[in-house]
């Protein structure tokens, strides 16, 4: 009987495998939009497909960005400015968009313009620190796609959308998960509304890779702003002890799961936009598949328990 199952489920992978291995025909013909490609995953993306052959269109934040870009890319790429917390800005490179796809409309939009900052406990942090991360991690996501939803539906293309493993479960506090979990609900529910329009969603769940977003000194030096800016009686409910062991914790855990290949994110990324069969989810990175998403299955006291036992205590602790 054991046998009989393990044979079953071979057969089912190497089934999963060759249909997942069939990718899509005429890429030269199938325009792509990337947001947040100034660096990290965005920015290998963009590159690698462009070597595939796909016309990429790289949203950058940055002149520097785009110049970067074009440096090391071929002349299918056209790189054009966003800022996906401006609707403005939106509107404009989605008007370009259209100039440039004509009838064909576009073949998919990858949503992975975002920011790791301001985060911390969340009694640290004010109303204006969400709005400005929800304003580029969700409300950026939701704006770039309905700006070019009509050109994916004339395509029957694709909408990518990066979220995290951190839009499963919520260790830390902030605006950050909050986005992510945003991420998550939005997608679920436009891959259910397009799927009548031949519109395929997918979501992409990242554990740590090492990106700009996940610089250690960016992260630490944010930390220690919001610490600087507390009401003393706030300080003192926590302790000086308690924002030295948050710096050096932030930094262990970075050194102890950072993954410097970011290929494994880039490739789940291709993966959803050149296969005829796309996953509906991507969780890429060890850390996601063997820590973080077994403990979003678990009941919630059980993984508030492992948190708590591996966060920083307060100096006014009742537990």
């Amino acid at each position: 009987m054991f046998l009989y199952m393990v044979g079953l489920l071979a057969l089912w992978y190497a089934y999963r495998w060759f249909k997942e291995s069939k990718r899509v025909s005429n890429k030269g013909a199938k325009h792509v939009y990337i947001t947040g490609c100034d660096s990290g995953f965005g920015h290998v993306l963009a590159r690698h497909l462009d070597t595939l052959g796909f016309p990429v269109i790289a949203g950058c934040y940055t002149e520097k960005g785009e110049d970067e870009l074009k440096k090391m890319s071929s002349d299918r790429l056209t790189t054009l400015h966003v800022d996906v917390s401006d609707s403005a800005s939106v509107g404009q490179a989605a008007a370009l968009i259209r100039t440039l796809v004509g009838q064909k409309g576009l073949w998919a939009v990858v949503n992975n313009a975002g920011v790791s900052v301001p985060s911390g406990p969340t009694e640290w942090l004010t109303i204006d620190d969400y709005r400005s991360m929800l304003g580029v991690n969700l409300m950026g996501v939701i704006g770039v796609t309905l700006s070019v939803l009509p050109l994916i539906k004339k395509a029957r293309g694709r909408v990518v959308n990066v979220a995290s493993v951190f839009g499963r479960l919520s260790p830390f506090g902030g605006p950050y998960c909050v986005s992510k979990y945003g991420v998550e609900a939005f997608n679920d529910s436009l891959r259910l509304n397009m799927a009548h329009f031949g519109v395929k969603v997918s979501c992409i769940e990242p554990g740590f890779f090492k990106t700009n977003l996940t610089n250690i000194e960016h992260v630490n030096n944010n930390l220690k702003k919001l610490w600087d800016r507390l009401p003393q009686e706030v300080k003192d409910d926590y302790g000086q002890d308690f924002l030295e062991t948050s710096l050096k914790t932030t930094k262990d855990n970075f050194d102890k799961l950072m993954d410097g290949d970011l290929m494994k994110v880039v490739g789940c990324m291709e993966h959803a936009v050149a296969a005829i069969h796309p996953r509906t989810r991507y969780s890429p990175g060890w850390d996601a598949k063997l820590l973080w998403l077994p403990l979003s299955y678990l009941p919630s006291f059980i993984a508030d328990g492992f948190f708590l036992k591996f966060s920083p205590r307060p100096k006014v602790s009742f537990l």
